[in-house]
Formats: structure tokens, C-alpha cells, sequence
């Protein structure tokens, strides 16, 4: 029996330690490669610029929920109104 590895496999073996590479040096590039005078350094940074965006897309998602309310109400209404005209009997038509 032979003990050949194929291609993929020397692939998936690539990808696996690439991905595992990348996992483990990111905490170490945002949290020791970091100065003690700008600690903490990326963190901040990014937080300072993420938040309004983040606020702005809180408040629409709120405006598209109300919206969304409105809609289904609206619906609820068509379904009824039609339900009443398939059901309502042969005299009053």
C-alpha cells in the first residue's frame, strides 16, 4: 500500500494552515503589535468611525420596520375586504 498524498490534499493542507496563519495573527496585530501610546490602537479607531454608521443604519432599519408594519396591516385589511366578498351569500350580490 502506498502512502501517497493526492493534489487536493496538499491543497486543503495549504488552505488549512493559510486560514490558520490568518485566525492567529490577527488578535496578535491588533492587540500586542500595538504601541503603549496608542493603546488601544486599531480599536479605537475603528470604533470612532463605525459608530455613526452604524447608528444611521439602526435608525433606518427602524423606519423599514414601521413601513414593514404598515404593509402588513394594509394587507390584513385587502385579505379581509376580499374575504368578505367570496363569502358573502347570493342575496346580497
Amino acid at each position: 500500500m502506498s502512502a501517497t498524498t493526492t493534489a487536493s490534499e496538499w491543497a486543503q493542507m495549504v488552505s488549512l494552515s493559510a486560514g490558520l496563519y490568518a485566525a492567529l495573527s490577527t488578535p496578535y496585530f491588533l492587540l500586542v503589535e500595538a504601541e503603549v501610546w496608542a493603546w488601544p490602537r486599531p480599536l479605537v479607531a475603528v470604533a470612532d468611525r463605525v459608530k455613526p454608521a452604524v447608528e444611521r443604519v439602526g435608525d433606518r432599519v427602524l423606519v423599514e420596520a414601521v413601513n414593514a408594519r404598515y404593509a402588513l396591516r394594509e394587507t390584513a385589511l385587502w385579505v379581509a375586504a376580499l374575504l368578505m366578498l367570496l363569502t358573502a351569500s347570493e342575496a346580497t350580490r
